[in-house]
């Protein structure tokens, strides 16, 4: 039986109607946008795209693979010179044939889409070669880590006209995030004015499903990572753009450092900055200081504020409350103060980008909003002032 294929707009309603399921009566005759609805589902496309994976550096791979299969993408091939990392990885995707080579990949046609979390320094130059055999390209964060290679992606990709997109999980793959994007559309706080995002890390975290139980090398050298702001930085920099809608911006002041790591001296393991654009205002901090005793790699947050109110996602960990788990939202407007569970929200990136690689259309990120997100990141980064603590 032939579907018809699903509007991208009407695919968007669908989503924000049936998520949001923990939102709470009060707020239900004012949004009725964001009413719950327990009959309705959300329309997924028809449409099936062919995607290999090449490069497997950072388990990040994991949840976008994930995000991709759920959109309609059928995963065909892999590519990666570490054994260890391809064995975890074929566990879990038993279904992808391992290729001979990079080649092997780029010059089968029917492939349409290519993942990668390879060592940051490498991803842009691949996503070159990929766009340039005619593919669209998806990468880990951060996925350009020089105003150079950004450059040259931008040249590429404009000569292409194929997708070239980061992986902003921060955002795109957590069910708090989306859910403020929900109430931020509906108007529940007003015009934005501002995002304040904190984004802790653990550095001898437990690295996912690779099972490795200390970081390698390249982790620790900011010429292969391109440093704190431009690496778990830029997550903070698509939400600032995302929520204000800020599409022009500056960095009013950026400062980083090795506070605690004397014996990795490449390394940097915290920097903030103070963001002004033509959407709204922003403040971004980073550090590798979340401590052991913490049930989670790190105690994100992001708070928004509006003309109307203000909202706070809790996106790992709540540890106010003894709310278990993550994805904790918390709204407070002229009327009232709720609590939402974000838990059973549905994620659409997967979707509307498989949609997008089908339809050459940018409904899940516009390419400008993800090279402009970057392009602060680096802009920041290259302008940091170098912060030393003297005791």
């Amino acid at each position: 039986m032939r579907h018809k294929k699903p509007n991208r707009r009407q695919f968007l309603q669908e989503v924000t109607h049936a998520s949001g399921l923990m939102m709470l009566a009060p707020l239900a005759d004012e949004f009725k946008e964001i009413r719950p609805s327990l009959t309705e589902t959300p329309v997924i496309p028809t449409g099936k795209i062919r995607f290999a994976v090449i490069n497997i550096n950072h388990p990040h791979i994991y949840g976008m693979t994930e995000a991709i299969k759920r959109g309609g993408g059928e995963l065909v091939a892999l590519y990666a010179k570490e054994a260890d990392l391809t064995a975890a990885f074929l566990k879990t995707f038993p279904e992808a044939r391992m290729a001979k080579n990079e080649a092997e990949i780029l010059e089968d046609p029917s492939i349409h889409l290519v993942l990668s979390s390879g060592i940051p320094d490498e991803r842009a130059p691949l996503g070159i070669r990929v766009m340039q055999h005619g593919k669209d390209y998806l990468t880990d964060k951060p996925g350009i880590i020089t105003l150079k290679q950004l450059a040259a992606v931008k040249k590429v990709q404009q000569e292409t006209k194929r997708i070239y997109s980061i992986m902003y999980s921060e955002r795109l793959e957590n069910k708090g995030t989306e859910k403020a994007s929900q109430l931020v559309k509906a108007g529940a706080i007003g015009q934005v004015i501002q995002t304040i995002n904190l984004a802790p890390h653990r550095i001898n975290n437990n690295i996912g499903k690779t099972g490795l139980a200390v970081r390698p090398d390249w982790f620790w050298d900011k010429k292969r990572f391109g440093g704190i702001l431009t690496d778990i930085g830029s997550h903070q920099f698509d939400q600032y753009l995302y929520f204000t809608g800020t599409t022009e911006a500056n960095v009013v002041a950026a400062q980083v450092g090795n506070l605690h790591h004397p014996d990795k001296p490449l390394f940097e393991d915290f920097g903030d900055v103070m963001l002004r654009g033509n959407g709204g205002l922003g403040y971004i901090r980073v550090d590798w200081f979340t401590p052991d005793g913490l049930n989670s790699w790190g105690d994100g947050r992001l708070t928004i504020m509006g003309t109307e109110g203000y909202i706070e996602v809790r996106k790992n960990t709540d540890i106010v409350s003894g709310h278990k788990g993550g994805n904790h939202l918390y709204l407070v407007n002229k009327k009232e103060m709720l609590y939402m569970d974000c838990n059973n929200e549905v994620l659409p990136f997967g979707p509307l980008f498989v949609d997008d690689v089908i339809n050459r259309t940018e409904t899940a990120m516009s390419q400008a909003h993800c090279f402009l997100a970057t392009e602060l990141a680096l802009k920041a980064q290259k302008k940091a002032t170098l912060l030393e603590l003297k005791k």
